[in-house]
């Protein structure tokens, strides 16, 4: 290849992922462009993103077309250099391939790939998890080179004003490191045209855009751009030859729903689960939160913390429900247990459906169980977050009653073994010391790993946190 063809490949964009769908080009064959210049859209399973180029130049090939799926490190966009020797192909050139550039050039490089090694923002169910969750099936991580859904993450990230023909400030460098600044100006209405970088040779950090941000008078607060809208799928017409009714859409499996397809496809094909269920009067529970919210309403826990906490103190007495089946590549078998348990917990978000988990659930009273679910709640629905938080659970807890449903035949979050399911809780006839009654009735579900544990040791648990609910008091009192 030409010495004056620059390749960009596609990068990792901080969410451990190993793929991204090219949703839609911006450039075409022989255009002109500048550093910085959004070049394609892609979507992974978290977050629509514009791709900036690191180089100018013309673009001399793409690589893809709309609506393929394309791997991280894969060329992405061929580009002739704008010149030779041209700052604009200089500065990125030098952190993209690691040639000689300045000192604040690789230092901000530096920073960039030191911040990138602490990992990315929302990782679904199964993607993407630290410690080798899957038993060293996954793919590693490589090189990142851009992050979107960092934003909780107490770290300054660098990037770089737009570059933009015939008004380069001299010195000053002009390279896309990450879209996170981007993409946060953008959002929140933020030129960064007027923007003063306090970073090396004038980067703009992520601490600038949040200081126009906090400061509504600053002259780099813009109105809001118009939020984008995506066009519905695109009627086919045609007729689908096995009901002779015409296909009114086709719409592609992608983002979120494609990460969690290829989730449960994976906790279906590779875990042979069994389920169990029982019914639950839990009335006891709830005259007991009632009397607690008398006497101190702004502190008394929620009913899903009150069942962690059981689920916890059942998990200590079968801890078989609180491990991982793994399978090495010379077909080797072995189940690891865990000195502790992170309670996950799912959680709906408007992207899809996310896991977060409570680590170290197992040393929490209810009342800590409610507040770390309370704030991992809100930060997976604003998606701030963090890997830690959303790929280290060892056991799952699925409140569907707030849906409005009694039971469900649950899919394990692989690579865990057990799940336990509560459904709405409602009036039911119950017999009470031989006589019917009305009483809060809730039905628990237990989908199991069948591998690591018999019916026996799932039925013990299932029923422990059973009589936990209905007699609170004695159970918490020894827990």
């Amino acid at each position: 290849m030409s010495s004056d063809m620059q390749v960009f490949k596609l990068p990792d964009l901080g969410e451990g992922l190993t793929e991204a769908e090219l949703v839609n080009w911006l450039v075409a064959v022989g255009d002109e462009i500048v550093v910085d210049q959004p070049i394609a859209e892609v979507e992974t399973a978290k977050s629509m993103v514009e791709v900036p180029s690191p180089y100018a130049g013309t673009v001399a090939e793409l690589h893809g077309q709309a609506g393929e799926t394309l791997d991280v490190g894969k060329p992405l966009i061929s580009i002739s250099r704008a010149g030779s020797g041209s700052p604009d192909a200089a500065a990125p050139a030098a952190l993209s391939s690691g040639i000689d550039a300045s000192p604040a050039v690789e230092a901000a490089a530096e920073t960039y790939r030191t911040e990138e090694k602490a990992g990315s923002g929302n990782v679904l169910i199964g993607y993407g998890t630290p410690g080798g969750a899957t038993g060293g099936r996954t793919r590693p991580r490589k090189a990142s080179v851009g992050v979107v859904d960092r934003l909780a993450e107490p770290v300054a990230e660098p990037v770089l004003e737009p570059a933009v023909a015939g008004t380069r400030i001299p010195g000053k460098l002009s390279a896309v490191i990450s879209p996170l600044v981007r993409k946060m100006a953008r959002d929140h209405g933020v030129s960064l045209d007027t923007i003063e970088g306090s970073g090396a040779s004038g980067l703009i950090m992520r601490r600038d855009v949040e200081a126009a941000i906090s400061t509504p008078e600053s002259p780099a607060v813009l109105a809001p751009a118009p939020a984008r809208v995506e066009a519905p799928a695109a009627a086919e017409g045609s007729l689908d030859g096995r009901t002779g009714l015409a296909v009114s859409a086709r719409t592609p499996v992608r983002g979120v729903r494609k990460a969690v397809a290829a989730n449960m496809t994976k906790s279906r094909a590779e875990i042979p689960e069994a389920t169990v269920w029982v019914d639950v009067d839990a009335t006891a529970l709830l005259d007991m939160r009632a009397e607690l919210k008398k006497r101190a309403p702004h502190e008394t826990p929620g009913l899903l913390a009150f069942i962690a906490r059981f689920v916890t103190a059942g998990l200590k007495r079968y801890p078989a429900l609180n491990t991982r089946f793994e399978t090495a590549a010379d077909g080797s078998q072995e189940i690891v247990g865990f000195d502790g348990i992170n309670l996950g917990f799912a959680a709906q978000t408007d992207r899809g459906l996310v896991v977060p988990s409570v680590r170290n659930a197992h040393k929490l009273s209810a009342r800590e169980l409610d507040a770390e679910i309370r704030r991992l709640t809100a930060v997976a629905r604003e998606g701030k977050a963090t890997p830690t938080e959303l790929g280290s659970g060892t056991f799952t807890l699925n409140n569907y009653g707030v849906f409005g449903v009694d039971g469900s035949a649950a899919i394990i979050n692989y690579p865990e073994v057990a799940m336990l399911g509560v459904g709405r809780i409602i009036d039911k006839p119950w017999v009470v010391n031989g006589e019917l009654a009305v009483r809060k009735v809730t039905e628990l579900t237990l989908a199991f790993d069948h591998r690591v544990c018999d019916g026996e040791t799932a039925a013990g648990f299932l029923r422990y946190v059973a009589d936990a609910i209905e007699n609170p008091g004695g159970a918490l009192a020894d827990m």
